[in-house]
């Protein structure tokens, strides 16, 4: 069971709860709440990992953000957290029911178990005694960066306040957990008290918020008046939620995805480019990108230096991308037939420019999905089109207790469904809020006090600008994910048809890597890596140190990142990683080296992009990622 104890939460018999002397990974941290953020936030270990797993309390935490400081800002979208709190799914959603239900299940146990509270009064009390006149130990964990402010230990009615609120926080995990409620409904009301512990927090208050009234003294309160601005322009612009990024630096085309290439094909549906290859020598097989339908395709193509695209055809890959429309009301009844039957086409397009029989292909998240079905289908075809399957942070068997499906239920499923089939698509912004309230401190109130109490711009990263540039999701792929995922579909043979083609994962017999994330709460590692025995083909299980989003974009610059590899795939995922070995850097490095020798023998690069058949529409990054 996920644990939501937050920083500085208390247990029984003990005051003091500290953090832990080692992390499993070096995590960036996200905007801070304070005039003075540093250093990366830590997290809890994972109890199975082995010793090689987590990083010596002497390495120097900071290094990669002096050397990188555009890292510093990425965390709470990126990193995960091993001890992330569970919540609901973007697709389902999650709302002011949802929240009522899980007090109400709070409530009604409670008076039914009143032993709970009369157990835990003297402690209690004890507790606000030593609060009251100054004698608690209660601290945050260093990991906390609300509370760096020197003035909450200073001041010593700011201290009480910080520590009755630490207190209270641990106080209401442990008496949840002692409810003797069903484990699903523990997470369900845990998550919801999460939701409001994090809201209540002091450093979200400007009249207890200490950096924030001195920030306002020393401008004269120009501070609070750009603070209101902000918070007026999200109310009318971002549907009342803090703006997580200035997306005005960056510009798709000109410094976001601008690795050099060519739109060769467009219909309704996509566009197929073609880049162009910067080695004098590249392999005969080329590699097709499948990117998921409900983000934009550059997270793999940020700014230079930072760009998976870019990083594969510097190693002599031949590279081509599907860049999905953006779909509309009118597309809703586009679904799993329709993105297959142009992937397919993109296949053939990618085949015939290359003069290749077959090629490589990769997706992640939702593009792993997708990609997984193309392999399976084409093998009961018995087409052999693609020769390797890559997958990046891909949850084919839901089994696993993965956050997104804390609140799905036959009834949330259903009103889902028709809520999209109501406006005919799932909107991108949506998915974004309940994303960003799976971590709420990090996603929500972080920068609410960096936007508004502080009133400071936000940060301007091209990664956030990326989840920032939200898309939609047509009704009918909207009903079949929810579907697929809830019933667990792709762990049945036949389960899923697509395009009159029963699906069954285990006629993959392609070689296969896939990817995970260590810290990932959103398609948890030990989900990702049930697809090592569900495929029949050999398969390569690669673990990243990282959370969801970094995973994908773990650049070698970034000097924290890490990876395990383990030439067997036992039965367990436990007993996978205690025969890991820690690889330092990106796991970038070890894709490239097992993609080459499936990329064929070497040629001669091409000289001009696409074919006489498949001739150059424009340059990429082509029309549609403006849409």
């Amino acid at each position: 069971m996920s644990s939501t104890r937050g920083s500085g939460s208390v247990t029984p018999g003990e005051e003091l709860r500290s953090d832990p002397e080692t992390v499993p990974t070096h995590v960036p941290a996200p905007p801070a709440q304070d005039p003075a953020p540093e250093g990366p936030a830590s997290e809890e270990p994972s109890a199975i990992l082995p010793p090689s797993a987590t990083a010596s309390p002497s390495e120097p935490d900071d290094e990669q953000d002096e050397e990188h400081p555009e890292f510093a800002q990425e965390a709470a979208l990126l990193a995960g957290g091993a001890g992330a709190v569970v919540g609901p799914s973007p697709f389902v959603g999650f709302g002011p029911k949802d929240a009522l239900d899980g007090l109400l299940t709070l409530g009604k146990k409670t008076l039914t178990n009143p032993r709970a509270v009369i157990s835990a009064a003297p402690r209690t009390a004890a507790s606000l005694f030593r609060i009251g006149t100054g004698r608690s130990a209660i601290a945050p964990d260093r990991s906390d960066k609300r509370f760096r402010d020197m003035a909450w230990e200073d001041t010593r009615l700011l201290k009480a306040v910080m520590q009755l609120y630490l207190f209270a926080g641990g106080e209401i995990d442990n008496f949840v957990e002692s409810l003797g409620l069903p484990e699903k409904d523990v997470e369900r009301v845990e998550f919801v008290v999460h939701l409001i512990r994090e809201g209540l927090a002091p450093t979200n208050n400007l009249v207890l918020n200490p950096a924030a009234l001195r920030k306002a003294k020393e401008t004269r309160g120009e501070s609070l008046a750009r603070g209101l601005g902000n918070l007026i322009h999200d109310m009318r612009t971002n549907h009342g939620m803090p703006s997580q990024v200035n997306r005005k630096p960056y510009k798709v085309g000109e410094n976001l995805a601008v690795t050099p290439g060519s739109v060769i094909y467009r219909d309704d549906i996509m566009e197929v480019i073609h880049y162009q290859p910067q080695t004098a020598q590249v392999g005969a097989r080329p590699l097709l990108v499948i990117p998921p339908q409900v983000n934009k395709y550059y997270a793999l193509d940020l700014a230079p230096g930072r760009s998976m695209y870019e990083y594969l055809i510097k190693h002599g890959i031949q590279l081509y991308g599907v860049s999905w429309r953006n779909p509309t009301a009118k597309e809703r009844d586009w679904n799993f037939d329709t993105y297959a039957e142009a992937a397919l086409r993109a296949i053939d397009v990618t085949r015939s420019v290359s003069r290749s029989p077959d090629v490589n292909i990769m997706g992640g998240c939702a593009g792993g999905m997708m990609v997984s079905i193309l392999t399976a289908l084409l093998a009961s075809r018995g087409e052999k089109k693609i020769n390797s399957t890559t997958m990046l942070v891909t949850l084919l068997d839901s089994r696993v207790d993965a956050e997104i499906l804390l609140f799905a239920s036959p009834q949330t499923v259903k009103v889902a469904k028709m809520q999209s089939s109501q406006k005919g698509y799932l909107d991108g912004w949506r998915m974004a809020q309940v994303f960003a309230w799976l971590r709420p401190n990090e996603l929500v109130w972080n920068y609410w006090v960096n936007n508004y109490l502080m009133g400071n711009d936000p940060p301007s990263f091209d990664i956030l600008a990326w989840n920032a540039d939200t898309t939609r999701l047509p009704a009918a792929l909207h009903h079949q994910l929810l579907d697929i995922v809830t019933e667990n579909q792709l762990a049945k043979p036949g389960a899923v048809n697509i395009l009159d083609t029963p699906i069954d994962i285990g006629r993959i017999g392609t070689d296969t890597y896939v990817v995970a994330g260590l810290t990932d709460h959103i398609t948890p590692w030990s989900g990702c890596y049930h697809t090592t025995h569900m495929v029949a083909g050999d398969c390569r299980f690669v673990l990243c140190s990282s959370g969801h989003v970094q995973t994908l974009v773990a650049t070698p610059k970034h000097k924290g990142m890490y990876y395990f590899t383990n030439p067997e795939n036992p039965a367990s995922h436990e007993d996978w990683l205690k025969g890991a070995q820690r690889q330092d850097g990106s796991w970038w490095v070890d894709w490239v080296e097992w993609l080459t020798p499936r990329s064929g023998p070497s040629k001669r690069a091409p000289r001009t992009l696409g074919s006489r058949k498949y001739p150059v529409i424009e340059p990429a990054p082509g029309s549609y990622i403006h849409t």
